[in-house]
């Protein structure tokens, strides 16, 4: 079947696309070809999510130029091998996650790396966080099914603490959350990132 084209190659990196003209495109498409950043692929496969057609519409992807696209492409084997479905991470304010994601402390976020704030969070059963924090680094793992990788950051330019699993649950003081390199449009307190086991995507070469 031919792919509908979105061409988003004009966003910027931390740029999302218009939620309304992503569903334009998308929503009469029997099969999507993406030509953009990262966040344009989030916001399709976020478009299929909530229309409930994944895994039925394949998708294609045309990375941007910039270093987080590439990086992605590479990780994804963009361009090589067979189609294939691939997990899908999930957040509970409707979004998705491809390369990496942030929490750190609200306000300035110039200067968000430098200050902490209180969270405790649990990766699966691992309680990886419980008390002052600098931020919370979030990976999809595409090297396994259904792992994202967590880095837990207590005091800048120490370690941090390394886990693998499934979901990441925090509870927060009010913090600034970066969803591949998009901040999200409000402080929050909790936050939840997933593996969802219920849901693939199809990735066209």
């Amino acid at each position: 079947m031919p792919a509908t084209q979105l061409d988003l190659r004009g966003l910027a990196a931390e740029q999302p696309p218009s939620r309304r003209h992503v569903a334009s495109v998308v929503d009469p498409a029997e099969a999507v070809h993406v030509l953009g950043p990262v966040p344009a692929l989030a916001a399709v496969l976020a478009r299929l999510w909530r229309t409930e057609r994944l895994p039925g519409v394949p998708v294609s992807w045309e990375p941007a130029g910039d270093p987080a696209s590439a990086g992605l492409a590479r990780a994804l084997g963009v361009g090589s091998g067979t189609e294939r479905e691939l997990p899908l991470v999930r957040d509970d304010h409707g979004g998705v996650l491809l390369a990496h994601g942030r929490v750190s402390a609200a306000g300035d976020p110039r200067r968000a790396l430098a200050r902490r704030f209180g969270a405790q969070a649990y990766h699966d059963d691992q309680r990886v966080a419980d008390g002052p924090i600098t931020r919370i680094e979030v990976r999809p793992d595409w090297t396994a099914v259904d792992r994202i990788a967590v880095a837990v950051v207590t005091v800048p330019l120490r370690p941090a603490r390394r886990t693998t699993g499934r979901a990441l649950q925090i509870a927060c003081a009010p913090a600034r959350v970066l969803r591949d390199g998009v901040p999200f449009d409000r402080e929050v307190t909790k936050w939840t990132w997933y593996a969802d086991d219920r849901v693939r995507w199809r990735l066209r070469p």
